[in-house]
């Protein structure tokens, strides 16, 4: 499979080299922050980037975050379209939650009590995002621990300049007794920004596990959210701003007794609190960042309490040697604590400080690289080095060809080792190594837009859960291929498409035998997805998606007296959902519709639980 992979990206990318048009891409033009910590164009990194900008999430309304990114090419949101309030698992590029970073402004965000260390998707409103950039790959050289499959920066609303208060909100109902609604203020000039928003969340919902009896009778699992956010954007001095920032985040609703299993008393709720600030100086050839984060989140679930804190201070600068020699350097301290006194190593905790170092060598007759290192010098296991390696060659200024190697570390999370259920205080940090090819085009006057990527990932000491805990298994090792095509065929009519491949398997031993197995649950290896958008006239807009899900394999447990684990296989799906927005008074007024799963798919995400049927939202957002 690798050489006809490795073929097929090979092919492209001599096609994409032939093109003889001029003219810049759009993709390619647009400014990134994710991929090198400041501003740099898409053009200038060999990393592969994905943008979801305010008009994507303008037409998002009526979808939660975990919906709208297991829409994106290379990740399923395991749950995302199952009850509301049901568990939320990101599986970017057919691996686990635990290898995907959370940022909130370029800030990583923690929760030491969670199960693996992954962060509650649950815990972050749409309605409060502005953009949204995901970093594909190992990730570790710039944001750490964890990054192994990728990252997702989530940017926040910022006031809009200009305006000294603008008043914004929406409100929405939909099925299942669903009821959305946000409102916030901001505004700004050159010297100070603002905005403050709330947003409330909830539905009744349907039954999370899978009521199979002819006649039904399990009940409805409830769900409700409600957020806060604060950020100030001041200017002190000159070219030197502070940029406080303030979160609040509650969820609560009910969930069953497991697959298949109804429960009617069981309920969860979270909270968490966040704060910090970022300052930032600007001189003639560079600048200097310095980030301080507070993340505390607390939790109650079937009875039984969780909770921890972490904080992140950090210091990174970027100067220009050259108008061709670009450094970033920089420093970060992680502290973490799971706050638990029932457990033999009471609220433990781990200290994590990490000096890096990146270069940047930009336009060397087209040629880019990007080349890092870090130290991650962990107080429970030691150091481990991680590095990363970006080269990108531009041709006629819209055809990218690129290739990315680098290694990512993951050490076990407190919950992992000390937590309340199946922890291991023997287990090792996962270390892991990446490499990708890939080819991103603009042709034929940007009519036609393009991105073909293949990685290959290697993970040693890979950590998964084995008889009831946690265990260290040999090496787990994932290929897969990414085909993104985009057509625009009028300005205002395009469509996007996208097909991803992702095959992955487990080496363990066992009695001294090594056994080698399929071991990417949940993930399909095939999906396909497209999104057909028509701007009818200047104030209507709708558009169409549908994608695909291949087979799956889900774990249930066999018959007694031994309850083995079997695999037992989930059938493929395709949702198709409409949206369709018209906007009034100089687009100061939105209305919009959003219809889900038009042909009412009877599919399983997660083996014995339900998913929704035909469903719809509705509203109107204004911003005066």
């Amino acid at each position: 499979m690798n050489k006809k992979l490795l073929s097929l990206a090979a092919l492209l990318a001599a096609m994409y080299a032939n093109a003889q048009d001029s003219t810049s891409g759009k993709q390619l033009d647009e400014v990134v922050v994710t991929a090198s910590k400041y501003e740099r164009k898409a053009s200038e990194t060999g990393k592969v980037i994905t943008v979801l900008d305010r008009t994507v999430l303008d037409r998002s309304t009526g979808k939660d975050l975990a919906q709208l990114l297991t829409e994106q090419t290379g990740m399923v949101v395991n749950g995302a379209t199952s009850n509301p309030g049901k568990d939320k698992s990101i599986f970017f590029r057919g691996a686990t939650s635990n290898y995907t970073v959370i940022l909130i402004n370029g800030i990583p965000l923690a929760d030491p009590s969670g199960t693996g260390g992954a962060f509650d998707l649950r815990l972050i409103p749409i309605d409060q995002i502005e953009r949204i950039e995901i970093l594909k790959g190992a990730q570790s050289t710039l944001y750490g621990p964890n990054a192994v499959a990728g990252v997702i920066n989530i940017i926040t609303r910022k006031g809009t300049k200009g305006k000294p208060a603008e008043v914004y909100g929406s409100y929405a109902m939909g099925s299942y007794n669903t009821i959305k609604a946000d409102a916030g203020m901001g505004g700004g000039n050159d010297k100070l920004r603002y905005n403050i928003g709330f947003t409330h969340f909830e539905t009744k919902g349907i039954s999370e596990a899978l009521d199979t009896a002819a006649v039904k009778t399990f009940d409805k699992d409830g769900y409700m959210q409600k957020s806060v956010n604060v950020n100030l954007d001041g200017e002190i001095i000159e070219n030197l701003r502070v940029k406080p920032f303030f979160r609040y985040a509650a969820i609560g609703g009910d969930f069953d007794g497991g697959s298949f299993f109804d429960s009617k008393t069981n309920n969860y709720e979270s909270k968490l609190i966040t704060a910090g600030t970022q300052v930032n100086y600007k001189f003639k050839k560079g600048q200097v960042t310095a980030q301080y984060q507070f993340d505390d989140v607390d939790r109650i679930s079937g009875g039984f309490a969780y909770r921890g804190k972490a904080q992140l201070a950090e210091a990174f600068a970027q100067y220009d040697l050259h108008d061709k020699v670009q450094v970033l350097a920089g420093f970060d301290a992680r502290i973490q604590q799971l706050l638990d006194t029932t457990i033999e190593n009471k609220n433990p905790d781990i200290t994590i400080l990490s000096p890096y170092l990146s270069v940047f060598l930009k336009d060397l007759n087209g040629f880019y690289l990007e080349a890092g290192a870090r130290l991650n010098n962990h107080s429970e296991f030691g150091n481990h080095f991680t590095y990363s390696i970006n080269p990108s060659y531009l041709i006629n200024k819209n055809v990218k060809v690129f290739a990315n190697l680098a290694s990512a570390f993951r050490a076990p999370s407190l919950n992992e080792l000390y937590g309340l259920w199946g922890s291991n205080p023997e287990l090792k940090p996962e270390k892991s190594y990446t490499w990708e090819l890939g080819t991103q085009a603009s042709l034929i006057n940007n009519v036609l837009e393009a991105r073909v990527v293949y990685f290959n990932r290697h993970i040693n000491d890979v950590i998964t859960w084995i008889n009831n805990r946690n265990e260290n298994l040999n090496e787990q090792k994932d290929q897969g291929l990414e085909i993104e095509p985009s057509i625009n065929i009028t300005k205002d009519l395009n469509i996007k498409m996208y097909y991803s491949y992702v095959d992955g398997k487990v080496t363990t031993t066992e009695n001294g035998k090594d056994s080698t197995y399929y071991n990417l649950v949940r993930r399909p290896k095939h999906a396909f997805g497209a999104t057909i958008g028509y701007q009818v006239t200047k104030n209507l807009f709708v558009s169409t998606n549908v994608y695909t899900y291949g087979k799956r394999y889900d774990l249930a447990f066999g018959p007694p007296p031994t309850y083995a684990q079997v695999m037992e296989p989930l059938n493929s799906y395709t949702i198709w959902n409409a949206y369709a927005e018209y906007k009034l008074l100089n687009n100061r007024i939105r209305i919009f519709a959003d219809v889900k799963n038009i042909t009412d798919a009877q599919y399983q995400e997660v083996l014995g639980y339900g998913t929704l049927g035909t469903n719809f939202i509705a509203g109107v957002a204004v911003r005066l």
